[in-house]
């Protein structure tokens, strides 16, 4: 792996997973020594983190991690119903029936997973990556595939917030479980409402559950 590639994974990992939290400055000298990086290469992470928005320019201060707030969370989410509806739409036409109900049998025992320990949760997060990575692979758009994997990243920021709890992750498993079965069925328009209802309910709850980042837990 690149040096400047090794810099980019390791920041954005820190950034989403708010090791690094907004306002942080990413100062050259402090961050190539961490990383084990000269700076050319760092440059170019830092380059390509600012792309993606999870930093930011601030004049003399430098790079600085961005922030995310409600607003930012509302303007995502209308974002994402306009591209997971249409993905979702587009995988019940174009898609592997036999693919989604093999997602849908192990969605439907989530449950399981989730009421279970943190590396049981961990596995759900990775069966809805599955579901996500299935409706790329069936749309056949690699445009509409590479925007919503960039706003993925700001999602996984967001779902760090808020307080993801048994109750509201088993829910989210049927609604996923939901979108699966219509997928499944190949119809398009039952997937689209089916993906609609799971971003209203997701950000429903992220917005109640919402928690600024300079509590101590994201510390």
């Amino acid at each position: 792996m690149r040096a400047s590639d090794r810099a980019y994974a390791a920041l954005r990992d820190d950034i989403i997973e708010w090791r690094l939290l907004p306002g942080t400055v990413l100062a050259e000298v402090e961050q190539s020594e961490r990383l084990g990086v000269s700076r050319t290469p760092l440059r170019e992470a830092l380059g390509r983190l600012t792309a993606e928005g999870l930093t930011t320019t601030a004049g003399s201060r430098g790079v600085v991690v961005t922030d995310i707030s409600l607003d930012d969370i509302d303007e995502l989410f209308e974002l994402r119903e306009t591209l997971e509806g249409k993905a979702a739409a587009l995988a019940a036409e174009r898609g592997d029936a036999a693919t989604f109900e093999h997602l849908l049998t192990e969605l439907l025992h989530a449950p399981e997973l989730i009421n279970g320990s943190a590396p049981g949760r961990h596995a759900y997060y990775e069966l809805a990556g599955r579901l996500d990575a299935a409706i790329d692979a069936a749309i056949s758009n690699s445009y509409l595939a590479q925007a919503m994997r960039g706003l993925r990243v700001h999602l996984v920021r967001i779902r760090r917030l808020a307080a993801d709890d048994a109750q509201r992750l088993t829910a989210a498993a049927a609604e996923h479980a939901a979108i699966a079965e219509a997928i499944a069925a190949g119809n398009p328009r039952l997937a689209e409402a089916a993906t609609i209802l799971h971003l209203h309910r997701s950000l429903s709850h992220v917005k109640a559950t919402h928690t600024p980042h300079h509590k101590e837990h994201h510390g």
